[in-house]
């Protein structure tokens, strides 16, 4: 049974979706599987935002395929590890969880490269023309720490 990773972000059309796809092109598939939500129920069924996928086609990944969903409380039985991009995300998430099994899934991702910081990966939506780059950058960097952790741990 693979290890089960679910990156969740408010829409699951842009930050998720890359940190989905980042993950799962560093990990191994037939032991590890990535997934992604939102918190908000706006893009269920939507393909990941146009400029996501440019991104990500830029450095070789594909996200097409990838539709957006919403987070539910079930997503705490069903995955192992639960990356949140931001404090609103985290509390989002926290929010929906009954016990404390379920409260130690969720992190806040960035804390693998800056530990107990609680730094947000910005939502690239309405921000600057590079903040899709940026956001990549961010992604790419923790999914290195995240990836070499899980591997050592699970293999």
């Amino acid at each position: 049974m693979p290890v089960k990773i679910l990156m969740v972000c408010l829409g699951n059309i842009c930050r998720s979706p890359l940190a989905e796809g980042i993950l799962a092109s560093k990990l191994p598939k037939d032991t590890f599987k990535v997934d992604s939500a939102g918190t908000g129920s706006w893009h269920i069924g939507h393909s990941p935002d146009e400029r996501s996928i440019a991104i990500a086609n830029k450095y070789n990944l594909d996200i097409t395929n990838q539709r957006g969903r919403q987070f539910s409380k079930d997503d705490f039985d069903s995955y192992d590890y639960i990356y949140v991009m931001d404090n609103s995300n985290y509390t989002n998430v926290i929010a929906l969880a009954t016990t404390q099994d379920q409260k130690d899934k969720v992190a806040m991702i960035l804390n693998n490269l800056y530990p107990n910081e609680n730094v947000d990966v910005p939502d690239p939506y309405f921000g600057m023309t590079n903040g899709f780059e940026i956001v990549y950058d961010m992604l790419d960097k923790v999914s290195d720490v995240i990836s070499k952790k899980l591997i050592e741990k699970h293999n």
